[in-house]
């Protein structure tokens, strides 16, 4: 580990690509009429009244509109339809509303947009306590993580697969205000599909929970694992109703964009309850329970080993290179295959494995292990490979007691 001297200055964050759109807005060129204004009526301004087919005047959500107005031409099919656009585009930027901020984002970031909101009891002068709020980011997080699993493989319970890329997917998403309501900004340019199984996933879910409760069978979330519904769904909507009288989602598409296929425009939120909850834990544990073990041949770098005594089998970690998306696995391999790791590790060269991936512990164990062979690898793979084993030199234990408890 490397420590940073006392005296030196700490590098500052990276900017988010959205900040510098929110502090300036975007050239008047840049901005379709309908588009604003579409963005508007989704954030909650009112239109109240303006030159029929050339402008509306919009004012910000609540009573008495804060003093703030916008002229918003409808099209740019008159002159001065440029100097009205910068002249929103500059009031936005300056207003202290919190719409206007997303607003602007959903211009500058052409984004569908999901809404989560909590029936939950608030604070003093409707402030949301900070639990509160945690739980809803973390709700929605998971939400959407989910979602953007079940864009990678469709399946009951993931478990550890998947989880970089689906992550990865998620870098490029905007969140906006928090406390009982929270929103998000999916660009269209790089995680549409995320949007698109959400939006689709939500309501097999809801169709699922009401099948059940109408009729006990859990047959429906059968079928809803096509549309995107998994365990780690079911569990992000328990964190998200737990605890309140209800909660809503809901998926809007940008307008600059239009609607995708296979998604209706103009939907109402979902809405799950309290009374949905044993429904959804228990299909969490059907999925758990029933997601299958994958054949898989995997190759990978052995950065553990560890065994009971300088003989017999003994179990190894491996850091997944291709085969399996999860980032390690652990195996247990007998005295031979064993000893083909071990010398596979000291020369610096990754170890190609047959076996079955459990779903038991998160698809992270391989059982039935065999076919133990080292890998030839390019040189540059090999040197990154041996200077890895140098690092982890501490780590690397033969012959140890007990189990390898990581994983």
């Amino acid at each position: 580990m490397t420590h940073r001297p006392l005296e030196e200055p700490i590098r500052p964050a990276r900017p988010h690509p959205a900040d510098a759109s929110w502090e300036r807005p975007p050239e008047p060129g840049e901005v379709d009429p309908a588009v604003l204004s579409a963005l508007l009526h989704r954030h909650g301004w009112q239109r109240r009244g303006g030159a029929a087919g050339r402008y509306g005047r919009w004012t910000p959500p609540g009573p008495g509109g804060n003093g703030t107005s916008l002229l918003v031409p409808e099209s740019r099919a008159f002159p001065d339809s440029d100097d009205l656009l910068g002249e929103a585009l500059i009031a936005l930027s300056r207003s202290g509303t919190p719409s206007a901020r997303e607003v602007l984002v959903g211009l500058a970031v052409p984004s569908d947009e999901v809404r989560w909101w909590r029936d939950a009891p608030s604070g003093p002068a409707g402030a949301a306590p900070w639990t509160v709020e945690e739980e809803l980011r973390t709700a929605a997080r998971q939400m959407l993580l989910a979602a953007a699993l079940a864009t990678r493989a469709r399946a009951g319970y993931y478990g550890a697969r998947h989880r970089r890329s689906a992550a990865a997917m998620l870098e490029s998403v905007l969140v906006g205000s928090g406390g009982h309501h929270l929103a998000a900004f999916v660009p269209v340019g790089t995680a549409r599909p995320l949007a698109v199984r959400l939006h689709q996933a939500l309501y097999a879910a809801r169709e699922a929970i009401d099948y059940q409760r109408a009729t006990g069978g859990m047959d429906a979330f059968d079928g809803a694992v096509e549309a995107g519904v998994s365990r780690e769904l079911t569990e992000a909507l328990v964190m998200l109703v737990r605890g309140t009288e209800g909660a809503r989602i809901a998926v809007d598409w940008s307008p600059a964009a239009g609607v995708p296929a296979d998604c209706a425009a103009g939907v109402e939120p979902v809405e799950f309850s309290p009374g949905d909850l044993p429904v959804l834990r228990e299909a969490g544990a059907r999925y758990l329970r029933e997601e299958p073990s994958v054949p898989v041949r995997i190759t990978g770098a052995v950065v553990r080993m560890r065994r009971s005594g300088p003989r017999g089998e003994g179990t190894v970690r491996l850091r997944v290179i291709a085969g399996v998306e999860v980032p390690h696995v652990r195996l247990t391999l007998d005295e031979e295959a064993y000893r083909i790791a071990g010398h596979a590790h000291l020369v610096g060269l990754p170890v190609r494995v047959h076996g079955r991936l459990e779903s038991r512990g998160g698809f992270r164990k391989i059982t039935d292990a065999s076919g133990v062979v080292p890998v030839q690898v390019d040189e540059a793979e090999r040197d990154r490979l041996m200077k890895s084993l140098q690092e982890d030199l501490d780590f690397f234990e033969e012959a140890c007691g007990g189990e390898d408890a990581e994983d």
